[in-house]
């Protein structure tokens, strides 16, 4: 999983990081929370000029509902900006009286599908990462044997290439969190000293600049509190911790193994009917935030607005706090087509695919029912065309996925950026960039924050293309894809910041395929004039 603390960037690189870690810088300068539905010109944002196509294009127009789905961590349905835009399986009479009603397989689906729950209503919130996972997988057969004697030579290449990477993540982890920890236990028992002798219930900066210290200890915490509160937001120190701690604890942990939860047959990758009706799981932050961009109300009052406004949001709960599974993935997008989603967002992403076929045959089988995919490129600041990056619209054959759009993440202007400092790129690979920093949307208890990642990007593009495809349902995918790449706002001398880099400039061509940032409004004229000529 892309997870959405992987988003904060150099300021906490000097506490210690995980080598495939991005974090985004945080700012004191904030975008306008709707900044990614405005216009370049009219707002100087890098926007996708969606509120000016509204008022410009799409007045008094109508337009048809788009199902899309969203393949993640879970949503909370019924979000205020949400609760409208859930899809509905309307042939489940109830999704409480235990009968597969549609006979598709599913009991109870009223709302999506849960393929990371067990029929006991228990959900799997952790999970490992694929590397543990295939680590784990061949230790057994390898880890005596060497090269010589190795009969199968890629397999034993491949695992070496597997615990190498697997050592050095597990020592780069502990790294971080040795360096971390005390910073955090720190600052955690210092900001409830302040907030003891303050008699407050929330303590920022300013607070403990004005407490007065009674004695040399209370002075000493003073002096590291304002030290680290002011390079640091509290929320970064916090979920760095998390990140590390959980990532020692669960992800690249050989021992832990939730999928006993979950209760199916593993090794049966054509297995399907596992899981349980409950979309929102343990922790719906990512999944409701990726909604939220895509279909959260508008002019509703509301502190945030999604792109499109006639969709409905299929639930599919597949992404653990973890790496998500190849078998999950795949059922997940079977299940999507099947039951009429014209798009699908991926927001996730991994360094190992041990099943890609099976992810594969899915890709395949939404392309035949022309169901357009949308996937985050990943939060790491490499280049996609030649490091691992799953899953990958690049099919085991060689052959290219023509329903598949690979998103990297455009940054609003904050210090100067004009990419997202922590979005993947390649030539080869990506085929737009789309807002990614600082994207405001909903997240679980009904309340609403900023998130920053390709997570946010990806979403950005899914709304575009429900938006366009309401006005124009009779696009098929590839037609649907084609109109985004082309009319995206073109920069292909303009050079800029090479993501992971803090100094280095380089030409947006040479960081994806067609150097374009998403525009929804020339989207929709391209549309249109394509709709004329059929």
């Amino acid at each position: 999983m892309q997870n959405i603390f992987k988003n904060k960037k150099k300021q906490l690189l000097a506490l210690g990081t995980y080598a495939s870690l991005s974090f985004s810088i945080a700012f004191a300068q904030k975008a306008t929370p709707n900044w990614f539905n405005l216009d370049p010109q009219q707002d100087n944002l890098r926007g996708v000029s969606a509120e000016k196509a509204y008022k410009e294009l799409l007045k008094d127009k109508k337009s048809t509902t788009i199902i899309v789905a969203v393949i993640d961590s879970g949503i909370e349905i019924d979000h205020p900006a949400l609760k409208n835009k859930i899809w509905k399986n309307e042939k489940e009479i109830n999704g409480k009286d235990g009968v597969d009603d549609d006979g598709n397989g599913y009991i109870d689906d009223k709302f999506g599908w849960d393929f990371i729950g067990g029929k006991d209503g228990k959900d799997v919130n952790q999970d490992t990462y694929e590397l543990t996972r295939e680590y784990v997988r061949l230790s057994p057969k390898y880890k005596d044997v060497d090269e010589k004697t190795a009969k199968d030579k890629k397999e034993f290449a491949y695992f070496q290439l597997v615990k190498d990477k697997f050592e050095k993540k597990r020592k780069e982890m502990q790294g971080g969190f040795d360096n971390v920890a005390p910073i955090y236990t720190m600052v955690k028992e210092g900001m409830e000293k302040v907030k003891k002798d303050l008699k407050k219930d929330k303590i920022v900066l300013q607070d403990v600049k004005s407490w007065t210290p009674t004695n040399d200890e209370d002075k000493q915490i003073k002096t590291t509190l304002v030290a680290v509160l002011g390079q640091y937001d509290l929320e970064q120190i916090n979920g760095y911790y998390e990140y590390v701690e959980n990532g020692l604890k669960y992800g690249l942990n050989p021992e832990f193994n939730p999928r006993t939860v979950v209760g199916d047959n593993y090794a049966d990758g054509k297995e399907k009917g596992y899981g349980n009706n409950e979309v929102e799981g343990p922790d719906a932050e990512h999944g409701t935030h990726v909604a939220g961009i895509i279909a959260g109300e508008r002019n509703a009052g509301l502190p945030m607005q999604g792109v499109a406004e006639n969709v409905k949001i299929m639930t599919l709960r597949t992404v653990p706090n973890g790496d998500e599974r190849d078998k999950d993935i795949a059922n997940s997008i079977r299940y999507a087509v099947d039951n009429g989603a014209r798009i699908i967002n991926m927001s996730f992403g991994k360094e190992f695919s041990p099943q890609k076929q099976l992810v594969d045959e899915a890709v395949q089988y939404a392309e035949k029912k022309g169901v357009l995919l949308v996937h985050a490129a990943g939060n790491d600041s490499k280049n996609i065309d030649t490091e691992r990056n799953f899953p990958t619209k690049k099919f085991l054959n060689g052959k290219l996925a023509k329903n598949w759009i690979e998103v990297g993440a455009l940054d609003w202007g904050s210090g100067g950026k004009f990419l997202a400092d922590f979005t993947n790129y390649g030539k080869k690979s990506i085929d737009i960039f789309a807002p990614g920093v600082d994207i405001y949307s909903a997240v679980p208890d009904a309340k609403y924050k900023d998130n920053s990642g390709t997570s946010m990007a990806a979403p950005v593009v899914a709304g575009v293309a429900a938006l366009i495809l309401s006005y124009y349902p009779q696009l098929k995918a590839q037609e649907l894809r084609e109109i985004i790449i082309k009319s995206s706002r073109k920069f292909p001398s303009e050079k800029v910041n090479k993501p992971g880099s803090e100094t280095e400039k380089i030409e947006l061509k040479e960081l994806s395929i067609d150097a374009g940032l998403i525009n929804v409004y020339g989207a929709l004229v391209l549309a249109e004039k394509m709709a004329k000529k059929k």
